[in-house]
């Protein structure tokens, strides 16, 4: 059996969900992973809240068992809490980096992030440059915006208009897979 990597924060974790272990993202990915047939263990390792310097402290943790794949959802606390791209993008490749040099044959995707239009931030157009930058140096399969077609959208979404609902999962699951599928076949 592979073993797949979901590495991130409370988008990855289902935060707010009835149930994680059934709603979340990498738990709609599993569902999909184990309906085409194909035998690999999914592991939620999102973390509500967490930073790309909370992930560094804690990927050795999340790498001491074999990794076949390994997708990264992180960032966007970062620039909640002024954290700087540059500074934000130098982790996120830290973190690549680790993983690639933990298992050199890992498939790779990078799940893009923009700033809500609501949150006044400054540097988020340098903040969205740094995902595709990532994507394109480390040759991952990228996602440009993680939440797109859910962001915005009140029936797809938590009260808090952050964190999708079930429902807002399955868009994204929906939209995703066929960007991440390749991943997922056998070499």
């Amino acid at each position: 059996m592979k073993n797949a990597l979901f590495f991130g924060d409370s988008l990855t974790a289902g935060y707010g969900l009835t149930s994680p272990s059934t709603e979340s993202f990498p738990a709609l990915i599993l569902q999909k992973i184990t309906s085409t047939g194909l035998n690999y263990r999914v592991t939620n390792a999102g973390l509500s809240g967490d930073t790309t310097v909370g992930g560094l402290q804690r990927i050795d943790y999340w790498t001491s068992k074999p990794v076949d794949v390994f997708v990264l959802e992180l960032g966007i606390n970062d620039i909640i809490r002024g954290i700087s791209p540059q500074t934000t993008g130098a982790n996120l490749q830290l973190l690549i980096n680790l993983v690639k040099q933990k298992y050199p044959g890992v498939k790779m995707a990078l799940m893009g992030m923009r700033v809500p239009p609501f949150m006044p931030i400054p540097f988020a157009a340098q903040f969205v440059d740094i995902y595709p930058k990532l994507a394109t140096k480390n040759q991952m399969t990228f996602v440009p915006f993680f939440l797109e077609g859910v962001a915005g959208i009140a029936n797809l979404n938590l009260p808090d208009k952050l964190h999708p609902s079930a429902a807002g999962y399955k868009v994204i699951a929906d939209r995703v897979w066929p960007v991440i599928k390749p991943l997922f076949a056998d070499r």
